[in-house]
């Protein structure tokens, strides 16, 4: 077996316990992987019986110093392997000699058991998968899956699932962001995203008593989360006339017309809540309608330009209660995975569809279902109060409001530009 033993200046580590018949080590196991790699592990021995605690990191053997017992410099993380190496050891020392004094007949098996199901000691995966089961329960699937994909990132890094929030420093999430920026070639509002889930777990972990706050590496002196600003890009009245007036579309392409229409007629709904649209929903010449995002209840009256497209699908109304819209009258709506599969399913298309018919419209700009709102925004400018525009929008915060259609009203900067340069 392969001790962890350094000298004075490779960091002397070499500990010894209460008494002679347990002790802990740090061993490279001769086990490899399916991938030729070799298991880290923390040995702890007591009478003579051995049981192993995988950290969880591989190595390959070339890697492997015998003679001063650590990582080589030759592998990409050999600084890091080794302070993690030094910072197990060290833990799982403590608590063999705290547990010793209280009762020299544990086994080696109890041991391990005791010093491993100490909170503390919660992976980052680990706390990330409970996390993540407790989206699914709460059935926010779009943050499911978005958030599912930025763990599996970070789990892609690591190459481990036995990281830990200690080795989580500023280091660490530096050349994490290289990593999503070359490797991943990820947009800076996605590599934002990234960090926003490593810091909710983060602050988890610190409220769990998994890691001391005192590490935490975000903030305006550390790595700072934030947002860039992104475009939005709406359509002009005149672009949207050409999609209004084309003739000779295919059904599939009226249909996808006749969707991205029905949310802009209606101040940019969401596609997933005009999917979920019934025709019970419509009475006394309003739509009545729950938001799927943040549950809130809204009213709107039903534009005659809406009403002509409602009577495109009268023909496949069975009942009150059905869809307007064919996409989710298969879907089980005690199944929150299906409604959301479908969903997300039927966007993709309408999109597909959509694409074809801005080319026909000769439009160059990239249209999708949610252009749709952005369009509303960019007509509307700053015609409307924005208190309005915030009950139309249904959004919680005035702010909010404020700072979307800032992206659209452009008329204050463009009479300020020209009364400097028209001379």
């Amino acid at each position: 077996m392969l001790y962890l033993c350094c000298t004075k200046n490779d960091y002397l580590y070499n500990l010894k316990s209460l008494d002679m018949t347990s002790n802990t080590k740090i061993v490279l196991r001769m086990k490899p992987n399916k991938e030729g790699f070799y298991p880290l592990a923390i040995r702890i021995t007591k009478n003579r019986r051995s049981n192993y605690h995988y950290i969880g990191h591989y190595i390959e053997l070339k890697h492997w110093d015998k003679k001063n017992i650590r990582v080589r410099k030759s592998h990409p993380n050999a600084d890091r392997l080794n302070n993690l190496l030094i910072s197990k050891l060290s833990e799982a020392n403590k608590m063999l000699l705290d547990l010793q004094s209280k009762n020299k007949d544990i086994s080696a098996n109890q041991i391990k058991n005791k010093i491993y199901s100490s909170l503390e000691n919660e992976t980052f995966f680990s706390l990330s998968q409970k996390y993540l089961d407790e989206l699914e329960l709460n059935k926010k699937l779009s943050r499911l899956s978005s958030d599912k994909a930025r763990v599996g990132h970070l789990l892609k890094f690591t190459k481990s699932n036995q990281l830990t929030f200690q080795e989580i420093d500023e280091t660490f999430l530096k050349k994490f962001i290289s990593y999503l920026r070359i490797k991943r070639s990820l947009s800076e509002r996605s590599i934002v995203n990234n960090l926003v889930v490593i810091r909710t777990l983060y602050n988890k972990a610190i409220k769990l008593g998994i890691v001391d706050p005192k590490l935490y590496p975000f903030g305006s002196d550390k790595i700072r989360i934030k947002f860039p600003e992104t475009k939005k890009v709406g359509l002009t009245i005149e672009e949207i006339k050409k999609i209004e007036g084309l003739k000779n579309l295919s059904e599939n392409e009226k249909h996808s017309r006749n969707v991205w229409l029905f949310s802009f007629y209606l101040a940019g709904i969401r596609v997933a809540d005009v999917l979920k649209i019934r025709w019970s929903d419509i009475y006394d010449g309003r739509i009545h309608y729950r938001m799927n995002k943040n549950s809130k209840l809204l009213s709107l009256k039903i534009p005659d330009k809406i009403t002509l497209i409602l009577n495109c699908y009268l023909s496949s109304k069975q009942h009150n209660t059905d869809f307007i819209f064919p996409e989710m009258k298969l879907v089980n709506l005690n199944n929150a995975n299906d409604i959301f599969v479908r969903t997300k399913s039927a966007t993709k298309n309408l999109n597909k569809y959509l694409k074809q018919v801005t080319e026909r419209a000769e439009i160059n700009k990239k249209v999708t279902m949610h252009i749709a709102r952005h369009s509303f925004g960019n007509i509307s400018g700053d015609k409307i109060p924005i208190q309005m525009l915030q009950k139309l929008y249904r959004h919680s915060s005035i702010t909010t409001t404020i700072l979307y259609q800032s992206n659209f009203i452009h008329k204050d900067t463009d009479d300020a530009l020209d009364n400097v340069i028209n001379f």
